[in-house]
């Protein structure tokens, strides 16, 4: 399971441009099976992405073609979690 931080760049300007394109990733990530959770860091820092079912080489390639990480709009940062216990609510995520 992979929890993966998008922090606004220099370039947070951007946004609105890319904004369709970003929504559209993130769409296929839950068509895909792959993002389980999104959500905004606030206070308005970015957002933050909760992905499972996938290798590390693949979501770091999914990661890239976010278009707010390929326009440079945030920077991401790809942490690797090792679910070891978790609420029976949440039980597919230590699978």
């Amino acid at each position: 399971m992979f929890l993966i931080v998008l922090r606004f760049s220099h370039n947070k300007s951007a946004a609105a441009e890319h904004m369709q394109a970003h929504n559209d990733w993130i769409a296929k990530g839950f068509a895909d099976g792959v993002f389980a959770l999104t959500g905004s860091v606030e206070p308005k820092q970015g957002g933050a992405v909760l992905a499972c079912n996938i290798s590390r080489p693949e979501i770091e390639k999914r990661v890239a073609e976010d278009p707010f990480v390929a326009s440079n709009v945030v920077t991401a940062e790809i942490i690797e979690i090792s679910p070891g216990r978790t609420d029976p609510r949440l039980d597919f995520l230590a699978a």
